[in-house]
């Protein structure tokens, strides 16, 4: 008889190596499957032990499948009253295509009709289907102009093994049981099982499933020991008394086998994963302790015998540089830890090939795997050929040590150690509690990190920001510096790893920030709906927000769910000047243009303004904006917020010459192209003339306003603006808090007066 054996890409050549080992004959390894030979009980012992084959089929035959005509011919040849018995019912699982035969569901149809007719002609009665829990499972694979049609004999996956449960939360995802097998046999286990007393060391093990393969392969229990379904059991052909054998074996074994000994040392930072994975060893069956080590216990753990250290360095996010740089970090400790030890083995998954850097080494074996769409690679490294002695940079007092992917992290370490301790002093001296640590100091770890400290809500935050690399600089290596500077920053400024943040600034195609829209309007067509509130009063805290104090006010801040925090550091001069600004006309009018989330519109409420108006195009951001009003005690109609496009609404707003502000503030983004704007598009050099002229048509006699901008390029074009009577004063430098004195041009800042009133910045107080 032939069969074949599927499995995930990348997995053939491993799968193959275990069906030779299981006896099966004829083994030869294809595109996602491997074919073999034997009779049943070799395919039933398959079902029963692999711990690689997604699913075993019994090959019947393979027809012509040029068209449906053919298909259907094929199939009707073939003597489905052997297969498929009286009463039982049947499914069909297509897959492949070709030019004639595009879908599958067609496929699967045409080849339901080919088997109930001849099953009607030979029966007289048609059979069920079942396509949930068919008694017998029927699969047709094209491929090209031939199709393979066989009997499913494992109905579900091999993968699902009988004990799984819903472990996983949050970034305890479960990695799927054949993917754990994958890697124990990457890396020789059955080697260390059958010499006796195995050590597994599994970094990262999540929800516990390389822990319950490798138990289950030390204690020499079929991974389908506990299922309770095949897809052969009611299959018409299938040998009860094979199968009763071999289920009988099996069951002998692994009551024998539960006198060996397995030494299971895992090692997770995250929460929740201890408990997870002690609870899938206990539904699993397996009756075997595991002990949880912290990363700097891995050396003590693994200085006598020969362990296989199992990495799964692909669980976080693509976009989770933070705990990327978290699991290499501990990747590294753990390779140092087994380098050099003769017998020893160390198996990775990875995403990319920074966990070389972190091992120490290049790789003896990668294996390109695919990860649900993502590709990724299981790497085998040779201890021997490890270096023992890992880049390690050393922290200043008491912090300790940490490894690094680049030895030259070193400087980086100190430099930040240096800052560190200067900025935090004078944040204690000008009583700042959110502020930028490190700008760019060092060229070649180009990143700046901001950090926040909480008030009602306590905590510490970093919010680390990469600026893009010069081309001629290895991407690979400025990203394995950035991983660096992750793991190294949370240690030297005391934060939880956790609590890391990373953005990389990218220009986005849809537009900035900006880029939500509605309607607009002013008074009664102004949105006044006051936020959420929680049982005590309070207004409610979003998913993932924190609360920070700035200039005595209190403002919400969010690191994990939108591209900005909610509170731009680099304006905290700005936002002081506008409150010491509208302290000179008590009771005045001010607004907010791109208003964000509102914080400016919250200085100027707090210097006396008895009409604020907070106008943006994202609904979001003007519902952050309602709350940070309302935390800080500003509510009531005279406090209007706004959903517009701000370009068409300063306009209309203009034109209407009804509506004046003593104070304005007009912070614009550099580009955005939002489908809810009515221009086509905005361009802060090309287009900023036009609307600086239109806000200065809003002011009041007497008033002034602040634009600013974030363009470094950024040049005003004093001759339009002139020629429009509006003045333009360069206050820039006045506006660049002390933590932001490296990067003087994080952004422009410009006053903005009519010609007519004669205002000068030194009046007020520039």
């Amino acid at each position: 008889m032939e069969f074949v054996a599927t499995c995930p890409k990348g997995f053939e050549s491993l799968l193959a190596g275990e069906l030779h080992a299981l006896g099966a004959e004829g083994v030869r390894p294809l595109v996602g499957q491997v074919s073999f030979t034997g009779g049943l009980a070799d395919a039933y012992r398959c079902c029963l032990w692999s711990r690689l084959a997604s699913n075993v089929t019994l090959v019947l035959a393979r027809v012509g499948a040029a068209n449906a005509d053919q298909l259907y011919e094929g199939l009707s040849a073939i003597p489905w009253e052997d297969h498929v018995a009286p009463g039982a019912t049947m499914a069909i699982e297509a897959r492949g295509t070709n030019d004639q035969l595009r879908n599958t569901q067609f496929v699967a149809l045409r080849s339901k009709d080919a088997v109930a007719d001849r099953l009607l002609s030979r029966r007289g009665a048609r059979p069920l289907v079942n396509t949930d829990m068919p008694d017998v499972g029927i699969v047709v694979r094209l491929s090209r102009e031939r199709a393979l049609v066989g009997i499913d004999l494992t109905g579900e996956p091999l993968f699902n093994r009988g004990w799984e449960a819903p472990l996983g939360r949050g970034r305890l995802a479960p990695r799927r049981a054949d993917y754990a097998a994958a890697l124990l046999e990457a890396g020789c286990w059955f080697r260390d099982v059958r010499h006796g007393s195995p050590v597994l060391v599994d970094l990262f093990s999540g929800t516990g499933s390389v822990a319950v393969e490798a138990a289950s392969q030390a204690l020499d229990r079929a991974p389908g020991l506990l299922r309770t379904r095949w897809g052969f059991a009611h299959w018409a052909g299938h040998d009860a008394e094979a199968w009763d054998a071999l289920a009988t074996e099996a069951a002998d074994r692994a009551a024998a086998g539960a006198e060996n000994s397995v030494e299971l040392l895992l090692c997770d930072t995250r929460p929740g994963a201890e408990g997870a994975a002690r609870r899938a060893l206990r539904a699993a069956g397996m009756d075997v302790e595991s002990r949880f080590l912290a990363a700097g216990e891995l050396a003590a753990a693994v200085v006598d015998g020969s362990p296989l250290l199992v990495a799964d360095l692909a669980w976080p996010q693509p976009d989770d540089l933070a705990s990327e740089a978290e699991a290499l970090s501990l990747f590294s400790a753990g390779a140092g830890a087994v380098a050099g030890h003769e017998g020893a083995g160390v198996v990775a998954l990875s995403p990319d090939d920074a966990a070389d850097a972190a091992a120490g080494g290049e790789p003896a074996e990668a294996i390109p795997v695919i990860l649900g769409r993502d590709d990724a690679t299981i790497r085998c490294y040779d201890p021997m050929s490890l270096s023992a002695e890992h880049p390690m940079v050393q922290l200043r007092g008491d912090a300790g040590s940490v490894p690094v992917l680049v030895g030259a992290s070193d400087q980086f370490a100190a430099r930040l150690a240096k800052v560190a301790k200067l900025r935090a002093k004078w944040a204690a001296r000008e009583d700042v509690s959110c502020y930028r640590v490190y700008d760019a100091d060092l060229p070649d770890y180009a990143v700046s990190i901001d950090l926040f400290r909480g008030s009602a809500t306590p905590g510490r935050w970093l919010y680390v920001s990469e600026y893009a690399a010069p081309r001629d600089v290895d991407a690979g290596l400025a990203r394995r510096r950035l991983l660096d500077v992750l793991a190294i920053a949370p240690r030297v400024l005391d934060v939880d790893p956790a609590n890391v943040h990373v953005r990389v600034r990218t220009r986005a195609r849809g537009g900035s920030q900006y880029a939500d829209g509605g309607r607009e309007g002013r008074g009664p067509a102004a949105r006044d709906e006051r936020p959420a509130r929680r049982r005590d009063g309070r207004v409610e805290l979003p998913r993932g927000a924190h609360l920070v104090d700035e200039g005595g006010l209190t403002f919400e801040v969010n690191f994990s769910e939108r591209l900005d925090c909610g509170l731009f550091l680099d304006h905290r001069e700005t936002r002081s000047m506008l409150r010491e600004l509208m302290k000179r006309t008590p009771g005045g009018s001010f607004l907010n243009l791109f208003a964000y989330t509102g914080t400016a519109s919250c200085y100027a409420a707090d210097g006396g303004a008895g009409l604020t108006t907070t106008v943006d195009l994202s609904r979001p951001s003007l519902d952050w904006a309602h709350r940070n009003m309302e935390r800080n005690g500003f509510v009531g109609r005279n406090h209007e917020f706004i959903q517009a496009d701000v370009l068409q609404w300063v306009a209309d707003r203009r034109h209407e010459h009804r509506y004046t502000w003593d104070l304005i503030f007009c912070d614009v983004p550099t580009f955005s192209n939002s489908n809810r704007m009515h221009s086509s598009s905005w361009d802060v050099q090309r287009d900023h003339a036009d609307l600086i002229i239109s806000v200065s048509r809003l002011l009041s006699r007497g008033g002034c306003a602040i634009f600013s901008c974030n363009l470094r390029s950024f040049k005003p074009d004093v001759e339009t603006l002139e020629k429009a009577g509006v003045e333009l004063e360069d206050i820039t430098a006045k506006t660049i808090p002390e933590d932001f004195s490296r990067n003087p041009k994080i952004h422009h800042a410009y006053l903005v007066t009519r010609r007519e009133d004669g205002i000068t910045a030194r009046e007020l107080g520039f």
